[in-house]
C-alpha cells in the first residue's frame, strides 16, 4: 500500500515537471516573437560594387534657334501660298503671291490727305483771318515765334501808354469838378490874413531840406519823363512799323539809346535822394506837417477868394477841353486793344494753318513712301533657309508687321528644351554635351547644354534645360531623346539612393548588425557616415568606414535611429 502510494507521488511529480518545462518553453518562444513584432521592420540589401552612370535623360522638340520672320509693311490679300513647312528655299525665291491692288494703308492715306486739304481750304476761306494773315500763309511767310512775341509786346506797350493817358485825363476832370464845387460854394471876403499865413507857411516849407530834396526829385522826374516820352515815341514808331503804317516822326535809334541810359540814370538819382529822405523819419514828419500847414493855409485862402465868376468860366473851359481829350484817348485805347485782339487772332490762325500745311506735306511724303515701298505681286525670300512655319493661306488678308512666313536661316542652329528636377539640374553645367539615345538614326548632330533656368510651370521644383543643336539632319518639329551628364565609372561601394540619409552632421547610412542573445539573434541599426561620390536615378557611389559586405537599410515601417533594435522584413 505504501509502495503504491509512493509510486503515484513520483508519477505526479514527474508529470508536473514535464508540464512546467513545456509551459516555460512555450513562453520563451512566444516572448521572442512578440518582441520582434513590436520592432520597426526594415528592408535592407548588401553594399555592392559596380558602375554609376550619372546621366539625365529627357525628350524635347527641336525649334528654330534664330528664326527669321518674313513680314510686309502694308495690308494686302494673299492670292497664293507657294511654300510649306520644311521646304528649303534660296534667297529671292517666291514665297507668296498677292492680289494686284493698292494696299489699304495707301488708300486710307490718300483719303486722309483729301480730307485734310479740304479742311485747310475751308479754313482759308472762312473769313476769320485778316488779309495780311491770308497772304502770309499763302506765300509761306509765317513769322518766327520771336517775331510774334515782339509784335505782342509792342501792342501791349501801346495799350499801356493810352491807358495811362486815359487815367491822366480822368484825374484832371475829377480835380476840375472838385474845384468848381469849391468855387460855387465860396464868397469874396478879405483874404489878407489868409494870404499872410500862406506866405508864412510857404516860406517855412521852402526852407525845409526835405522840400528841397523833393523838388530835386521832381526836377529829375521831369527830366526822366522827357526821356520816357522819347522812349515811348520810339516804341510808338516801332508799333506803327509792325502794324504796316508809315511813321514820319519816328525817333532815331541813337536818340532812343541815349534816352534809355538817361532815364536809368535819373531813376538812380531819384532812388538815392528818396533813400536819404526815408532815412530821417523825423524830418519827413516835420516836412509833412509844413505841407499840411501850407495846404491848410491855401485852403482857407481859396475859400475867401473873390474870383468866383472868372474861376467858374475857366474851370468849365478846362473841363470841356479835358473831356474832349479823354474821348480822343479812349478811342486810341480801344483801337490799340482791338489791334492786339486781331493780332493774337491772326497769330493763332497763322500758326494753325502753318501746322496744317506741314501736316499736308508730311501726308504727301508718307503717300510717296508708301508708293515707293509698295509690295509687288509677290513676296520673296529675303534669305536662304528652311521654312519652319506658314501662318497665312490663300484669301487671307496679311496685316502689316505680322509674321507671314518664319524661316530658319541657312547655317544657323536649333534649340530644344525639357524640364528636370532641381536635384538633377545640380549635376549639370552649361556646356555639357548631350548624347542621342537613338543616335543610330542620325549621322551628324551636335547637342550642347546652353542654359539652366527655372521652369516657369513649377519654378520651385524644376529647371528648364535648353540645348543648342547643329547638324545637317536637324529640322524643326523633330522629337529627340537625349542623355546628358557625367561619363560612366566603376565604384567599390554602391548603395540605393533610398539608403542615403542626412542630418546636421552630414550624410550617412544605417547598416544592420547582428548580435547573439539567449533568445536568438538581435538586429541593431548602426550609423556609418559617408560621402556621396556619384549618383544616378536609382543608386549612389559612396565612401566611408565600410568593408563592402554591410547590410544597408533602405526602407522601414517606422522611423529608425542609430542604436535601435529592428527586425528584418520576412524575418520574425
Amino acid at each position: 500500500m505504501n509502495e503504491n502510494g509512493g509510486k503515484k507521488r513520483r508519477e505526479w511529480v514527474k508529470n508536473a515537471a514535464i508540464i512546467f518545462l513545456s509551459v516555460m518553453l512555450v513562453l520563451t518562444f512566444f516572448s521572442n516573437t512578440f518582441m520582434n513584432y513590436s520592432l520597426p521592420e526594415v528592408a535592407a540589401q548588401y553594399v555592392q560594387s559596380g558602375t554609376i552612370t550619372a546621366k539625365i535623360r529627357g525628350t524635347g522638340t527641336v525649334e528654330s534657334g534664330d528664326p527669321y520672320n518674313v513680314k510686309i509693311s502694308e495690308t494686302r490679300t494673299i492670292s497664293s501660298v507657294l511654300v510649306k513647312t520644311g521646304d528649303k528655299v534660296e534667297k529671292g525665291a517666291p514665297l507668296l503671291l498677292l492680289e494686284d491692288k493698292e494696299s489699304k494703308e495707301l488708300t486710307d492715306a490718300q483719303a486722309a490727305l483729301d480730307k485734310a486739304m479740304l479742311d485747310f481750304e475751308l479754313a482759308l476761306l472762312s473769313g476769320d483771318i485778316s488779309n495780311s494773315a491770308f497772304q502770309n500763309v499763302q506765300n509761306g511767310n509765317v513769322a518766327s515765334l520771336n517775331t510774334y512775341q515782339s509784335r505782342i509786346v509792342a501792342a501791349e506797350a501801346e495799350i499801356d501808354k493810352w491807358q495811362k493817358q486815359v487815367e491822366e485825363a480822368t484825374t484832371a476832370i475829377n480835380q476840375l469838378k472838385t474845384a468848381q464845387v469849391n468855387v460855387d460854394a465860396g464868397g469874396a471876403p478879405d483874404t489878407s490874413s489868409e494870404q499872410a499865413k500862406v506866405a508864412e507857411a510857404q516860406a517855412a516849407l521852402n526852407n525845409d531840406w526835405v522840400k528841397i530834396a523833393k523838388d530835386k526829385i521832381s526836377e529829375w522826374q521831369t527830366a526822366k519823363a522827357a526821356c520816357d516820352a522819347t522812349i515811348a515815341k520810339y516804341n510808338e514808331g516801332i508799333l506803327s512799323s509792325v502794324s504796316g503804317n508809315d511813321s514820319q516822326n519816328q525817333v532815331p535809334k541813337e536818340e532812343y539809346d541815349v534816352a534809355v541810359v538817361n532815364s536809368a540814370t535819373y531813376q538812380k538819382l531819384i532812388d538815392e535822394k528818396q533813400a536819404q529822405i526815408n532815412a530821417d523819419p523825423a524830418a519827413v514828419t516835420a516836412y509833412n506837417n509844413k505841407v499840411n500847414a501850407l495846404a491848410e493855409a491855401n485852403k482857407k485862402l481859396a475859400e475867401k477868394q473873390n474870383s468866383k465868376t472868372n474861376t467858374t468860366s475857366s474851370l468849365t473851359v478846362q473841363t470841356q477841353n479835358w473831356q474832349n481829350e479823354l474821348d480822343n484817348r479812349n478811342a486810341k485805347l480801344k483801337a490799340a486793344q482791338d489791334f492786339k485782339a486781331q493780332l493774337l487772332k491772326d497769330i493763332s490762325t497763322e500758326l494753325n494753318l502753318d501746322y496744317q500745311l506741314d501736316s499736308l506735306k508730311k501726308q504727301r511724303d508718307d503717300i510717296a513712301k508708301l508708293q515707293e515701298n509698295a509690295v509687288g505681286a509677290s513676296i520673296e525670300a529675303p534669305i536662304s533657309g528652311t521654312i519652319t512655319s506658314v501662318t497665312v493661306k490663300a484669301g487671307d488678308e496679311a496685316q502689316p508687321d505680322t509674321a507671314l512666313v518664319t524661316m530658319q536661316p541657312e547655317g544657323k542652329g536649333f534649340t530644344m528644351s525639357f524640364s528636370v528636377t532641381n536635384d538633377q539640374a545640380k549635376r549639370l553645367s552649361v556646356g555639357d554635351k548631350a548624347d542621342l539615345v537613338n543616335s543610330w538614326r542620325y549621322s551628324d548632330m551636335d547637342i550642347t547644354l546652353a542654359s539652366i533656368k527655372p521652369d516657369t510651370t513649377d519654378p520651385g521644383q524644376k529647371k528648364l534645360l535648353t540645348f543648342d543643336i547643329t547638324g545637317d539632319e536637324v529640322t524643326p518639329g523633330q522629337s529627340l531623346n537625349v542623355s546628358v551628364g557625367q561619363k560612366s565609372a566603376n565604384y567599390d561601394l554602391i548603395v540605393p539612393n533610398s539608403a542615403i540619409r542626412e542630418d546636421s552632421n552630414g550624410k550617412f547610412i544605417l547598416i544592420v548588425e547582428s548580435k547573439s542573445s539567449p533568445l536568438g539573434n538581435r538586429y541593431v541599426a548602426t550609423r556609418v557616415d559617408v560621402e556621396v561620390l556619384a549618383s544616378d536615378d536609382t543608386q549612389s557611389a559612396v565612401s566611408g568606414a565600410l568593408y563592402g559586405y554591410e547590410f544597408v537599410i533602405t526602407t522601414s515601417t517606422q522611423p529608425v535611429e542609430a542604436g535601435k533594435l529592428v527586425r528584418l522584413a520576412n524575418n520574425s
